[in-house]
């Protein structure tokens, strides 16, 4: 055994494809959002 023993996990850093995908899904779900709300302004205003 050694002499050190650390049982703490080590925090894993997020590759650069990780971080892509991620901001990739924020982009995506602000995406549906505005357009969700644009349509519905649509709708509104032919109304």
């Amino acid at each position: 055994m050694s002499a050190k023993q650390n049982n703490k996990p080590v925090p894993r850093r997020k590759s650069k494809r990780e971080k892509r995908m991620k901001a990739a899904i924020y982009v995506m779900i602000f995406a549906m959002v505005v357009s969700t709300i644009t349509y519905g302004l649509s709708l509104f205003i032919n109304f």
